[in-house]
C-alpha cells in the first residue's frame, strides 16, 4: 500500500542531520540540489566527470562519482534521464544502499515499470509537482 504525504503532513526537520546525494546535475538535479542547499541541508552531488561535474563544483558542491556519493548518503535522489537511471542504479547505487536509507525520484517511470527495484528495507519517495 502506498502512503501519500502532502506539504502539510511533512516536517522540514525530517532531513536535518542527513546527507543527501543528488545523482545528476541537469535541470532537475541542479534545482533540487540548490533548493536543499539553500535551505540548510547537507548535499553532495554524484556525477561522471564532464560539464555538469565542473558546474556543480563551481556552484560550491562537493562532487563525487554516483557510487562515492551514495556511500556517504542517507538519502539518494536519482535525477538522471529515465533511460540511464536503471544502469546507473544497478552499477553504482544499488550495492551501496543500506537498511534505513531512502531513495528518491522526481519521476516514477523506473519504479512503476520495475526497472529499478529497491530493497525492502530502503524507503522510496517521489518529489514531483
Amino acid at each position: 500500500m502506498t502512503k501519500v504525504y502532502y506539504d502539510n503532513s511533512v516536517t522540514k526537520d525530517a532531513l536535518q542531520g542527513k546527507k543527501i546525494a543528488i545523482i545528476g546535475y541537469g535541470s532537475q538535479g541542479h534545482a533540487h540540489a540548490q533548493n536543499l542547499k539553500n535551505n540548510g541541508y547537507d548535499v553532495v552531488i554524484g556525477l561522471h566527470h564532464g560539464r555538469s561535474f565542473k558546474k556543480a563544483k563551481e556552484d560550491g558542491f562537493d562532487v563525487y562519482t554516483a557510487s562515492e556519493a551514495t556511500q556517504q548518503a542517507n538519502v539518494v535522489m536519482i535525477l538522471l534521464p529515465d533511460e540511464i537511471q536503471g544502469d546507473v542504479y544497478k552499477n553504482e547505487i544499488e550495492s551501496h544502499l543500506e537498511k534505513g536509507n531512502a531513495l528518491a525520484f522526481a519521476h516514477g517511470f523506473n519504479i512503476h515499470f520495475s526497472v529499478i527495484e529497491p530493497p525492502v528495507d530502503v524507503d522510496v519517495f517521489l518529489v514531483a509537482p
